[in-house]
């Protein structure tokens, strides 16, 4: 049994509105799209988390926004976990879903650097999971006077505390 798996965090269609995609969206799409076939082709489990919001609101559930982007949709037979809050872990089956999969090591990629990606990481690490985060495989906007790139890049570095941290080119999963 495989103990590593690869996990997408809320790459959504509603993460790409025209008018304003996530930073680099079509980049990070190429690469998740690269990491998932080298984990298909290895048999490494993947597991993709979806983030849910209120009525009206982006991401509301049965939206076409809510929806995994097309590009990357899961497979027949992969995980989807449902999350309301930026910790994959917190109120869902995925620590469930990892320890009935014999998983110890998580492959982390997708969005939002700041928010998701950062508070997944964490508690998947503070867990006791051997954690990679894939440098170039996540994503998010600017805000105040912060780029994105900047914000990938300080987060990064923070991840290199307690994850290894490397470009998706890198990543092999057997």
């Amino acid at each position: 049994m495989n103990s590593q798996a690869f996990l997408v965090i809320d790459v959504q269609r509603g993460m790409f509105p025209e008018n304003d995609p996530v930073y680099a969206g079509d980049a990070l799409l190429l690469k998740l799209q690269g990491l998932l076939d080298k984990a298909r082709s290895c048999g490494v489990p993947v597991i993709y988390v979806q983030h849910n919001e209120g009525p009206g609101e982006q991401l509301e559930p049965g939206t076409s926004d809510w929806e995994i982007h097309p590009s990357i949709a899961p497979q027949e037979g992969e995980a989807v976990i449902q999350k309301f809050t930026p910790n994959s872990f917190h109120e869902t089956d995925l620590q469930q879903v990892l320890t009935e999969k014999g998983i110890r090591s998580l492959v982390i990629a997708g969005l939002q650097t700041d928010l998701c990606v950062h508070a997944t990481s964490t508690r998947a690490a503070e867990l006791g999971y051997e954690v990679t985060v894939a440098e170039d495989a996540h994503s998010t906007w600017g805000q105040g006077a912060e780029t994105a790139q900047e914000i990938i890049d300080r987060h990064n570095r923070q991840f290199r505390e307690f994850a290894a941290v490397k470009k998706a080119s890198e990543i092999e999963f057997c």
